[in-house]
């Protein structure tokens, strides 16, 4: 055991349990480490004493917690990060042996296909970082993992800190950066480097996975700097036989100034995109290549319906949930969730963007024609990098069959991929013999997806009357049981809504005992309503170990976790469930709500705005953003986001609350008072969220409205009571002794 591990082991009793030593580098120390809470292994990366004891635990979480909040397919995400006996330390997802140094140690050379591959893969995490204003500083092929061969940008943050410090550790005898990596600019000591000097590391990395070595090599780091400076930019076609335009895209990215480089990482991805698609090299893999970049992650694209009746394309979208449903059962498989592949719905979208987008390498597209009662159904699945067809097929069946084409289709793509599935392959097992009440379930689904009131209501009257057809149908009851979940504390007090929603669960538990669907919706009506919040816990756990690609689960289970207190845990969740479900407004609208009870304002701000790209209209994420303003004190541009927000068609009345809020931070009693008469009356006749106007009472100091609010939301058991700890609007009542008596109430942690 060495001296740094048992320095940090009791510090870090309780939490993670260090196993070994895995490398070390001059700034820091990796160890293999098993994180107690969770139940998985992870990379645990210790920055050395001399080195910790000159950036200062401050500095260092501060760029740790900007390095976490970028979520992307191509970058390593960050579980945690911490101060313990002195060392700072942050902790990854273990990737022991897999990096790109490993590799090119290996193999020396790669071919061009993999090496173009890999550097594109890395630009986009770049190009995503970037645009949220995070420079990585040390891009090198130490920092860059392998997973499933896969690219991954790892040690984001770290060279900001590093760089901040650098004459002090240097001093120390401490180099920082890599030489052989680092841009004219940083060599140079510049502190402001922008996202051109991680291009110029990226394009040495380029160069040595083409030839072997880095583009600039002597016998100590001030030669190799020099050279940089004063040696001719070499050519990789001097060592091997490239096409012109490798060299070139190559020369540009290492041109000793950054205005000669490309602009940005987007801009040399597409080009290097280009030459792949020119030369060919996507079809020229040999066949170890193909293997090792064969396509595990999946997104299946909503079926066109090309039925005569426009109103079958319900069974065209069933068709396609069904199917991701079925992939993500199966081990060895990433499949993007149905929110996610559903954003490409009846859109002409390059099928590279859609893997850029949603951090897939392979998809799934057909079509779907329903006549009477004969289907015809074809499918192909493209590779997204060569755009070429590793399978496609065409299904003549009658409807009875519909689960054995399901089926069918799953081990196509199984075999298409060339995956080796430990165990027996899942199968597809028919739901029901009943073909009425399956159409009418795939119906409600249809409208279920919708999420407004009037559809949410439609799906319940179609899954009832799928019971009717066939009473034994597990999955119509989890489909009521999810209708009833989402028209809760919106549209239906949650007194009514949550009982019929725990009792359709437990009807379709009781016939399909691992519906993870239904198991989620327990979880909800358990935590939400309930409030047994170690419950729900452990039937939401259950939940994702049956179905560990259904992100609604990882999400439910993030919304409980801030209940015993593990608020950074559950932010950590909603990341999870955005990487499995990339383009879901609801998640990433979450994460910005988590990040404003964590108190961190501005990145709150930047997620609220990262969601509005996806969703103008998302209502929820404008209060959020609000709210975040109000919190640093600027209640002018907060009340711009809550007007806003309030204007769209889908806002609850109840949250005219948050304009209160500003106003009255503004001074502006007379119309905050008119719009808390208005909400009051309005109360009277229809159900409004106790909880949320609480906070406008709390924000004119009337408390004693304010916690009649509060009582009734208690009463009605609104799920917004949860996070009375952490929302900021609740600040005024806290010196109140009514708020600790009904915190304990609750049974918050």
């Amino acid at each position: 055991m060495t001296s740094l591990q048992s320095r940090l082991e009791p510090a870090l009793a309780g939490r993670y349990s260090i196993a070994r030593e895995l490398g070390e580098g001059g700034m820091a120390v990796v160890f293999l480490a098993h994180d107690l809470r969770h139940d998985r292994e992870v990379a645990l990366k210790v920055l050395r004493p001399e080195v910790s004891a000159e950036i200062g635990a401050e500095r260092f979480l501060l760029e740790i917690k900007l390095a976490a909040g970028l979520t992307h397919p191509h970058i390593l995400p960050v579980f945690d990060s911490g101060e313990a006996e002195g060392l700072l330390f942050y902790v990854m997802p273990s990737m022991e042996g897999r990096s790109l140094r490993e590799r090119i140690e290996r193999e020396r050379q790669l071919s061009l296909s993999e090496a173009l591959r890999i550097t594109r893969e890395v630009a986009s995490a770049l190009d995503y970082a970037h645009r949220h204003h995070v420079v990585h500083r040390d891009i090198k092929p130490e920092n860059i993992l392998l997973h499933e061969g896969a690219a991954m940008v790892a040690d984001f943050g770290i060279g900001k800190v590093l760089s901040t410090t650098g004459r002090s550790l240097t001093q120390t005898g401490l180099a920082i950066g890599t030489p052989a990596y680092m841009s004219p600019e940083q060599s140079a000591g510049e502190m402001t480097t922008d996202g051109r000097s991680d291009l110029y590391s990226l394009g040495c990395v380029l160069y040595e996975m083409l030839t072997g070595e880095p583009p600039f090599t002597g016998v100590s780091a001030q030669a190799i700097i020099a050279k940089r400076f004063l040696s001719p930019i070499p050519k990789v076609r001097t060592t091997r036989d490239v096409p012109e335009a490798v060299d070139a895209a190559v020369s540009r990215a290492l041109a000793r100034t950054p205005v000669d480089r490309y602009p940005t990482a987007a801009e040399f991805a597409e080009v290097l995109r280009g030459i792949a698609m020119n030369t060919g090299t996507g079809a020229q893999r040999s066949a170890g290549e193909a293997h090792r970049a064969a396509a595990k992650a999946i997104a299946v694209l909503p079926f066109k319906n090309m039925s005569a009746d426009p109103e079958n394309e319900y069974f065209a979208d069933g068709m396609t949930e069904e199917i991701i449903n079925a992939l993500g059962k199966l081990p060895g498989i990433h499949v993007a969730s149905r929110t996610s592949s559903f954003a490409f719905k009846g859109k002409e979208v390059d099928v590279r963007e859609i893997g850029e987008k949603l951090g897939v390498t392979t998809v799934l597209e057909g079509s779907v024609r329903k006549v009477g009662n004969r289907i015809r159904l074809t499918a192909q699945l493209i590779n997204v990098e060569s755009g070429y067809h590793l399978w496609n097929e065409t299904y003549d069946r009658q409807l009875e069959d519909v689960f054995a084409v399901q089926d069918d289709i799953s081990r196509a793509i199984v075999e298409a991929l060339t995956l080796r599935l430990g165990g027996e392959q899942a199968q597809v097992v028919a739901p029901t013999k009943n073909l009425e009440a399956y159409t009418l379930y795939l119906k409600g689904r249809f409208f279920f997806a919708k999420l407004s009131e009037p559809a949410l209501r439609r799906s319940l009257d179609l899954f009832q009357q799928a019971l009717l057809q066939d009473p034994a149908l597990a999955r119509a009851y989890a489909g009521i049981a999810d209708a009833w979940c989402n028209l809760a504390d919106d549209w239906v007090a949650p007194d009514d809504a949550y009982p019929r929603a725990k009792g359709a669960a437990e009807r379709a538990l009781q016939r399909e005992p691992e519906l993870a669907e239904a198991m989620t919706s327990l979880g909800k009506v358990l935590g939400w309503h309930e409030w047994k919040f170690r419950d729900a816990e452990a039937q939401l756990a259950r939940a994702v170990s049956v179905a560990p690609n259904y992100a609604e689960a990882h999400y439910v289970h993030g919304t409980l976790l801030p209940c015993v207190g593990r608020l950074h845990d559950a932010i950590d969740t909603m990341r999870k469930a955005l990487v499995l479900d990339p383009l879901s407004i609801h998640y990433s609208e979450w994460l910005a709500r988590f990040l404003l009870y964590d108190r961190d304002f501005d990145a709150a701000i930047a997620q609220g705005e990262r969601t509005m790209e996806m969703d103008e209209i998302c209502h929820r994420v404008h209060h959020y953003i609000g709210a975040a303003y109000v919190a640093k004190g600027d209640a002018a541009t907060a009340l711009t986001w809550f007007r806003r927000g309030q204007s769209l068609e889908r806002a609850p009345r109840a949250w005219d609350a948050y304009i209160v809020r500003a106003l009255a931070a503004l001074g502006q009693r007379d119309e905050a008072d008119a719009i808390l008469a208005r909400l009051e009356d309005e109360s009277r006749r229809q159900y409004l969220r106790g909880e949320v106007i609480a906070t406008a009472y709390a924000a004119v100091n009337d408390f004693d409205k304010a916690f009649a609010c509060l009582e009734r939301a208690y009463q009605e058991r609104s799920a917004g009571l949860l996070y009375l700890k952490l929302d900021p609007g609740y600040e005024p009542l806290r010196r109140d002794s009514r708020y600790d008596e009904l915190v304990k109430r609750i049974g918050l942690t």
